[in-house]
């Protein structure tokens, strides 16, 4: 396909680093237990350096989804991510998911997030991902009046496309997302019961699995990943040994959101 520049299939890391913001948005008394916000920390204290660091190494870029109540407190972070080349987008201010039923919330959310963004580090993202990555069609029309080039959310394609508006008109383009490459589901924590955490091996043979079938498509791999997950020591070695496969395989382009839908565009008649 033209937009994946002459190569077989195209890898998108991201990452969405929600650190407290996901724990205060499920319940905002959660400020009063320090232990539930502490899994949410982890992911600024060691878990974003961590997953840098495995970046830098790797020499690759990456997209990270950041809350606009994450950049207010973790502003040297966002810096420092913003520094190594990496791109930053948009994934709400609170981290409270988009209702459609209450449109005053879905803009206020939307645009508190993008003043938070630009206001620490001077950045207007041109990318979203909704928080809980639940869309909505008021969403999609408020991202293209604010000049966003894609959203990042849906699961019904395994390659770019473009949103058509309730309108009839052309909306922002999707980047796909596969419920498989993410994270959250295999590695995410309940303080009220037991959940079965994955071993590496079972994890790693589900993106590769997932990642070959998608490459014999001649699709993009949109992988989602959080910080306080996957910045932990198992889910780390899980992501270095799943660079290492994707790069076994020939022809891939391993890029950012921004430049996959940038790629998209420019191919459209």
């Amino acid at each position: 396909m033209n937009y994946l520049h002459n190569k077989k299939c195209a890898l998108c890391l991201t990452f969405d680093f929600d650190a407290e913001s996901l724990w205060l948005a499920n319940n905002p008394r959660h400020h009063e237990l320090p232990t539930v916000l502490s899994y949410g920390k982890y992911g600024a204290k060691v878990g974003v350096p961590k997953i840098l660091e495995l970046l830098r190494a790797e020499n690759l870029p990456a997209t990270f989804f950041v809350p606009g109540w994450t950049a207010e407190k973790y502003p040297q972070l966002i810096e420092t991510i913003l520094q190594e080349g990496h791109e930053l987008a948009h994934h709400g201010y609170t981290h409270d998911a988009p209702d459609p039923i209450d449109p005053d919330m879905v803009e206020r959310e939307l645009d508190m997030g993008l003043e938070a963004l630009e206001k620490v580090v001077g950045v207007r993202p041109v990318g979203y991902r909704p928080p809980d990555g639940v869309p909505s069609d008021l969403a999609l029309r408020l991202l293209k009046e604010r000049g966003f080039l894609y959203n990042s959310s849906y699961k019904d394609d395994y390659v770019p496309y473009r949103h058509q508006l309730a309108d009839g008109s052309p909306g922002p383009v999707e980047i796909p997302e596969q419920p498989e490459l993410d994270d959250w589901a295999f590695g995410s924590v309940s303080m009220k019961e037991a959940k079965t955490l994955f071993p590496k091996q079972a994890v790693l043979s589900i993106w590769q699995d997932t990642f070959k079938e998608l490459y014999a498509w001649g699709g993009a791999a949109t992988i989602v990943m959080h910080p306080q997950i996957s910045g932990r020591p198992i889910r780390l070695a899980t992501l270095r040994e799943f660079i290492a496969y994707a790069r076994t395989f020939p022809d891939v382009w391993i890029t950012t959101c921004r430049e996959l839908a940038e790629a998209f565009v420019a191919q459209e008649t």
